[in-house]
C-alpha cells in the first residue's frame, strides 16, 4: 500500500490536454462579438461562469450562464489528447487500492467524454466525479476536493493531488490537501509552486511510484 488515502485529479490540464481547445473557443467568441481578447490565463482552472460573475470586462452585466452558453457555440467539438501518464496513473492507483476521485471545473458531460474517448477509460475507472454542479462555489474555493474526500471517506491530510493551475492547488491546499503537485501544462512551473505545489511535473509519469 502507498499510504495514500486518495487520490484527487483535475481534469482539463491535468488529465487532458484541453486548454489549447478550450482557448481556441474563447478566441473565437470573442472575435465573434467584437471584443478584445482577455488574458486568457483568468479562465484555466475555474468555472467559467465564475470569471464572468466576478471578474471586470465586457461581458460585464450580463447573465454568466448565457455567456457560457454563447462560448460553447464556439469550442470546437473534438476530444483532447490525454497527458502522459494520465491513463496509467489512475489504473496504477485502483490496482493499488487508492481510490480515485476527479474534481473538475468542467461539466459531467465534458468528463465522461474525456475519460472514453481521450483516456480510453470507462466511467467507473474512477471512485468519485465531482463537478461543477456539484459546488455553489468553484476553484480556488476548496469545496470541490473536501467533497471528494468527504465522498471518499478519505482522509485530505494523507491524500494526494495533481493540478495544472494556481487557483487549483490552491483549492486542493484549502480543502486539507498536503502533497499537492503542479502539472506544466498551462502554467509556468515558478507559478504553481508560488500557489503550494509540492513539486511541479511535466505530465503524470512522475506521480506514478507515489501511488504503487
Amino acid at each position: 500500500m502507498s499510504g495514500v488515502s486518495a487520490l484527487l485529479l483535475d481534469l482539463d490540464g491535468t488529465l487532458v490536454d484541453s486548454e489549447p481547445i478550450h482557448r481556441r473557443g474563447y478566441r473565437a467568441f470573442f472575435a465573434h462579438k467584437g471584443w478584445d481578447v482577455p488574458d486568457l490565463s483568468v479562465f484555466t482552472g475555474r468555472r467559467a461562469e465564475d470569471v464572468f460573475a466576478t471578474e471586470p470586462g465586457p461581458w460585464a452585466g450580463l447573465d454568466p450562464a448565457d455567456v457560457l452558453a454563447e462560448v460553447l457555440l464556439h469550442v470546437p467539438d473534438e476530444a483532447a489528447q490525454a497527458v502522459p501518464g494520465a491513463r496509467e496513473l489512475i489504473e496504477v492507483a485502483r490496482a493499488a487500492g487508492v481510490p480515485v476521485a476527479i474534481v473538475t471545473s468542467a461539466g459531467p458531460a465534458w468528463v465522461e467524454r474525456s475519460l472514453v474517448e481521450s483516456l480510453l477509460l470507462g466511467r467507473d475507472s474512477v471512485d468519485v466525479i465531482v463537478t461543477a454542479r456539484d459546488v455553489v462555489d468553484g476553484k480556488p474555493d476548496p469545496a470541490g476536493f473536501a467533497l471528494a474526500c468527504e465522498r471518499l471517506g478519505a482522509d485530505p491530510a494523507q491524500a494526494l493531488a495533481a493540478e495544472d493551475s494556481p487557483a487549483g492547488v490552491r483549492a486542493a491546499l484549502g480543502a486539507g490537501v498536503r502533497r499537492v503537485h503542479g502539472v506544466a501544462t498551462t502554467h509556468e512551473r515558478d507559478l504553481l509552486l508560488e500557489a503550494g505545489a509540492v513539486e511541479v511535473h511535466h505530465d503524470l509519469r512522475a506521480l506514478l511510484p507515489l501511488v504503487r
